[in-house]
């Protein structure tokens, strides 16, 4: 499945799971002690709409994307595609097969961290094995960052919503305090419950947000931090054989006496 067809099923379900959520939010009646009937809200209306707009288009489309961006580094920053088992042996193999040249070896068919850094080495090092060792450093470390600058998202939302939330707890209590000042100075209970949920719901949503969306990043930044570590280890091992081939090579070319 490509890439964008991939993210598309994960928004559409994230809002079908929504949807479905509003669809069935209904209120609960239970009679209590005294004989009354009360209405118990549901956990939509206490925790969605009882927030008002800060919640509905701002903390509540962030907290989708938490989900989404998290489901898809599940796919896309793991071990088995950005660097397979393996595939150091795949890639000494193919050289050793392109022998008497091994600059021939093509791995641009596969888009695992190793073998591109070992493409952009074969093809720009022009057989100097210290400029392919400077290359293949500065390719494992731009996909690095190109990792790190992908998640760097989630950890923006981590560090936006909690700001977000505590605006919604300012609006919310200034909501309150007018209600006060309407009301003569003596509000019912009922004029200031309006104003209260939207300072704790709004607080509730920065706060759920941002702790698992800072959790998501920090496990993802660790995972790519090791699999860098890896690549390089691998790396070296690569190059030290690819530097016999090259040495191989000149020995044999009549007149060149470089080591």
């Amino acid at each position: 499945m490509k890439k964008f067809p991939v993210k598309a099923v994960f928004l559409i379900l994230a809002l079908a799971a929504i949807l479905i959520l509003m669809l069935t939010s209904t209120r609960i009646a239970s009679v209590d002690a005294a004989g009354q009937t009360a209405v118990h809200k549901s956990f939509f209306q206490q925790f969605i709409i009882a927030g008002g707009p800060i919640v509905w288009f701002i903390l509540l489309p962030m907290s989708l994307i938490t989900v989404y961006l998290a489901a898809e580094y599940s796919l896309t920053i793991r071990r088995k595609k950005l660097l397979p088992a393996g595939t150091a042996d795949q890639i000494l193999t193919a050289i050793r097969k392109s022998n008497p040249n091994p600059l021939k070896a093509d791995f641009t068919k596969n888009d695992d961290m190793l073998s591109i850094a070992i493409t952009r080495t074969l093809t720009q090092g022009k057989g100097d094995w210290f400029r392919m060792r400077s290359v293949v450093a500065e390719s494992l470390q731009d996909q690095a960052w190109q990792l790190m600058r992908k998640i760097e998202w989630v950890n923006l939302i981590g560090n936006i919503s909690p700001m977000v939330g505590l605006f919604g707890t300012v609006f919310g209590m200034i909501k309150m305090f007018n209600a006060i000042v309407y009301a003569g100075g003596q509000p019912q209970p009922a004029q200031l419950a309006g104003g209260i949920s939207v300072a704790l719901v709004t607080t509730f949503w920065g706060l759920f947000i941002a702790i698992p969306a800072i959790a998501v990043y920090g496990i993802f930044r660790n995972r790519i931090e090791t699999l860098a570590s890896d690549a390089v280890a691998e790396s070296e091992d690569i190059m030290s054989k690819i530097r016999v081939g090259l040495k191989k090579q000149q020995a044999t070319r009549p007149g060149d006496s470089r080591q």
